[in-house]
């Protein structure tokens, strides 16, 4: 399965230099009808974007019955608590279909968006766009994620992956 970021609408707008410093942090990954990618309250390690298939995510308060958050199409992302330096996911992520899905670890993530400036506003700006989506405003979001990501960076905490 070759997948090139440039084919993802995520990453629309993003130079070339930029892809080629971005790819690397990537890995592919293939899921079966029915796989669980992790449950909520697992460690959060890995962001994903869906290339093909459905993923539906799935969030259990204490108090009710567990509810569907939402159903991710290809192009979108879901473990986004990893980029945020959250150490749970705070939902599950369960394939509907087969999948196909890169991954890039938070940790990484962070580490690269404190290194490269330009592709962390880009990410940051493109996180924000999904998760205001379903959750705040955009710019809260924005800015709730560089703030996790600077402060992560900066304090050498992000050995929690």
């Amino acid at each position: 399965m070759v997948i090139k970021l440039a084919q993802l609408s995520f990453f629309d707008g993003m130079s070339d230099a930029q892809y080629e410093v971005l790819a690397p942090y990537f890995a592919r990954q293939r899921y079966k009808e029915g796989t669980m990618v992790f449950e909520q309250g697992d460690f959060a390690e890995y962001l994903y974007l869906v290339v093909e298939g459905e993923v539906v995510i799935r969030f259990k308060p204490d108090d009710g019955p567990e509810m569907t958050v939402t159903r991710v199409q290809p192009g979108g992302v879901f473990g986004w608590s990893a980029a945020m330096g959250n150490s749970r996911y705070t939902s599950g992520a369960g394939c509907v279909t087969d999948c196909a899905v890169v991954r890039i670890r938070g940790k990484d993530l962070r580490e690269l968006c404190d290194k490269q400036p330009d592709i962390g506003r880009f990410v940051l700006d493109r996180l924000g766009q999904v998760i205001a989506e379903r959750k705040h405003s955009q710019s809260q979001v924005t800015a709730l994620l560089a703030h996790g990501i600077r402060g992560l960076a900066s304090n050498g905490d992000c050995n929690d992956e």
